[in-house]
């Protein structure tokens, strides 16, 4: 960091004899010329802390230009996404194992979930936050012979339904209202949660208190025009590796699921990174010239124009895609480069992949990568290593001004009391003529005393 040395004032001298404003000027002229090197180092640290300032901006900018690239990277081998014929009978999504194709799917029966409720008691719920379906403190859940025990936090139709839904025992418990606004008739819903002819039952002790009002079913469904008919418990069905549909609904015809890479996430971000070049171009720019910001003539600055002229001008030769330019990239005169979209979205994505390539095996990417690295790396980068320079630079002018500050008020010191020293006996002898003068005055009144 600099310091906050400002430029040291010569101490006020006071003295007695008639040459202590001679004296003064004495001290702070001395003063002065023995803080002229201070002044310079001070000169010095002020110009290597605004290279340093600028030096940070520009890695700062050159950070936001490698994440941009490594956007890219991520996309590049685009987004699997899926889509239905029919989303009213099936919806779908994919993980990054699905393989790209065409798949069908025909739901013959949805299926469906047996559903419970309470029956009408001898006491209407009216109020189901204080009121419950039965006065016990302790139920028996048994869902297809399996028992729980379920115990309310309090003696209320909700505290059972949260019980039953804490208990994890394949069902769903909610509250429903067969009354109307003005004289409601809470009951307590208990839905199975596989597509299955569930056996539920909840009992107090003594009561039976649901009964079965919809028995569930699987549902059934054919794959790729398979006469096999197969048959599942959930809603949701694994069609391929890494495709997974929902059904919703029933049809009598095959359902088109297609998979297929999405490659906008790569346009958005190739887009970004003629953004983040722009950026990094410009603050480089703002760096050389008359004009030139703090970095102007440092080496790392020609460095950096080198660096961002080979990104842009990189080509691999071969290929339908085999620039920049092919890749909808391009650089106008002023050096700024723009994206355009539908050149990108004409191109066939395996030459694409091809010209991008990845950080490790070839290709724009790598390219970029080992570029973008020898600039930015927060441990060997050319931007890192300048800064540190730059840091040593300011430790050692930081420790020159404290050591001449030292110096100086050595020599004020010394040199005051060699001052206070003269003028002390100056004015001895001052006092002396004076007293001499008078003394004559009184002895030869008629004579001069000069």
């Amino acid at each position: 960091m600099a310091s906050s040395t400002s430029a040291i004032t010569a101490p006020t001298f006071t003295g007695s004899s008639t040459f202590s404003s001679s004296f003064q000027q004495v001290l702070t002229r001395a003063v002065q010329l023995a803080s002229l090197p201070m002044q310079q180092t001070q000169n010095d640290l002020t110009t290597v802390t605004g290279q340093q300032t600028a030096l940070t901006q520009l890695g700062s900018d050159f950070d936001s230009l490698s994440t941009a690239l490594q956007a890219i990277g991520s996309a590049s081998g685009g987004s699997l996404s899926a889509t239905v014929s029919d989303p009213s009978v099936v919806s779908a999504s994919t993980t990054s194992s699905a393989l790209p194709g065409t798949y069908t799917i025909q739901v013959d029966t949805a299926g469906s979930y047996t559903t419970t409720m309470s029956p009408a008691g001898s006491t209407t719920v009216t109020d189901p936050t204080t009121q419950s379906i039965s006065s016990a403190s302790s139920f028996t859940l048994t869902v297809n012979g399996t028992q729980t025990t379920i115990t309310p936090s309090d003696n209320s139709l909700e505290g059972l339904a949260n019980a039953i839904n804490s208990a994890s025992a394949g069902v769903q418990a909610t509250i429903v209202n067969l009354g109307s606004n003005s004289s409601p008739d809470y009951r307590l819903v208990v839905t199975g949660t596989s597509l299955n002819s569930d056996d539920i039952e909840l009992t107090d002790g003594t009561s039976q208190l649901l009964s079965t009002i919809s028995e569930g079913s699987p549902a059934t469904y054919q794959v790729n025009g398979s006469s096999t008919v197969l048959q599942t418990n959930s809603s949701q069905v694994t069609l391929a590796p890494g495709l997974t549909v929902t059904i919703l609904g029933t049809s009598t015809e095959p359902d088109t699921v297609t998979v297929s890479a999405d490659y906008s996430s790569l346009q958005t971000a190739l887009s970004s990174f003629a953004t983040a070049y722009n950026t990094a171009f410009n603050a480089v720019e703002q760096q050389v010239g008359q004009n030139g910001g703090a970095l102007t003539g440092q080496s790392i600055v020609y460095e950096l124009q080198d660096m961002l002229e080979g990104l842009a001008e990189y080509s691999s030769g071969s290929g339908s895609v085999s620039s920049l330019t092919d890749l909808g990239l391009t650089v106008d005169d002023n050096g700024q480069m723009s994206f355009d979209a539908s050149t990108f979205s004409s191109l066939n994505q395996s030459a694409v992949a091809q010209f991008l390539g990845s950080a490790t095996s070839g290709g724009f990417m790598q390219n970029a990568t080992n570029a973008l690295t020898s600039v930015d790396d927060p441990n060997t980068g050319d931007i890192e290593a300048d800064y540190a320079g730059l840091q040593s630079q300011i430790n050692a002018d930081n420790q020159t001004i404290t050591n001449d500050q030292a110096s100086i008020t050595l020599m004020e010191t010394n040199l005051q009391n060699e001052l206070t020293q003269a003028d002390a006996a100056i004015a001895t002898l001052q006092s002396e003529k004076t007293y001499y003068a008078d003394l004559f005055q009184a002895e030869y009144p008629s004579t001069s005393s000069t």
